[in-house]
């Protein structure tokens, strides 16, 4: 086999390679196919079999034990951005018609809830501050 051919067979390696990170999702895979693209390379400019492979490996295994860590990290450190329902936990809302363990309703965000409140013991008042604990269906757990 000469050069030519194995730079052939180096980029249907990274081909290869690819098609699992794209079906997995899995990172891993992507470093190899570089390291398969930096073996075609090193097959275009004339290196043998033995240094293509180094090459492989090496590129592989730098990429998967530089990047991988930084990804992790990035990935841990990235704050949960609440979307929906759970962005609506934790928010003030105001009374508008008396809620208790039976019903009522408040303005949260803008919007017009049904509510009920968390102790059913508990009356909130029309103009009062209450916090959401919870959504339950369409309706406000408030406290």
């Amino acid at each position: 086999m000469n050069h030519v051919d194995a730079w052939v067979w180096w980029l249907i390696a990274a081909v290869g390679l690819g098609i699992p990170l794209v079906l997995t999702a899995m990172p891993e895979f992507g470093m190899f196919a570089v390291g398969a693209v930096a073996g075609a390379i090193t097959a275009a400019l004339g290196g043998g079999i033995v240094l293509q492979v180094v090459v492989f490996v090496v590129v592989s295994v730098a990429l998967v034990a530089v990047v991988r860590p930084i990804a992790a990290r990035n990935r841990a450190q990235r704050p949960a951005h609440a979307s929906g329902i759970d962005a609506l936990r934790g928010r003030q809302a105001v009374v508008l018609e008396r809620v208790d363990g039976d019903g009522g309703r408040i303005k949260l965000a803008g919007e017009v809830w049904s509510a009920r409140a968390f102790d059913t013991g508990q009356a909130y008042e029309p103009g009062q501050q209450v916090d959401v604990v919870e959504i339950d269906g369409a309706t406000a757990v408030v406290m």
